[in-house]
């Protein structure tokens, strides 16, 4: 009875402490799902080499990017600028707005970060 006291006692007081929170802030932040991760260690593979260190290499990147902005802003704009490729109107409408240009703007700082820490 005294051993399970003593564990209740001491859960409460990593509780209290925020032991456990750091997980949570750590999954708040690691937003990016395992495919997403993949693809795009796969695609830098691709165009830096298929080896043991261009997989380190990629795999930083991938986690200085997510480090520096969200999966929601990645998504928008990886698909501003699949848009941005399509000829025409619909085309120029991604190439010409600045929401459009600040978000790939905010990609290529991150892809930029990434390359100083990790190439």
């Amino acid at each position: 009875m005294h051993r399970a006291r003593t564990w209740s006692a001491l859960n409460a007081v990593v509780l209290a402490i925020g032991v456990v929170s750091p997980v949570a802030r750590a999954d708040e932040i690691n937003d990016y799902p395992t495919r997403a991760r993949a693809d795009y260690v796969f695609g830098c593979m691709k165009a830096n080499g298929e080896s043991q260190r261009s997989l380190e290499q990629c795999s930083c990147s991938i986690d200085v990017i997510a480090s520096l902005i969200s999966y929601d802003r990645y998504v928008a704009a990886e698909t501003v600028l699949r848009m941005a490729q399509v000829q025409g109107n619909l085309g120029g409408q991604f190439r010409s707005t600045e929401q459009a240009r600040t978000l790939v703007d905010d990609l290529r700082r991150a892809q930029a970060e990434a390359e100083v820490r990790c190439f």
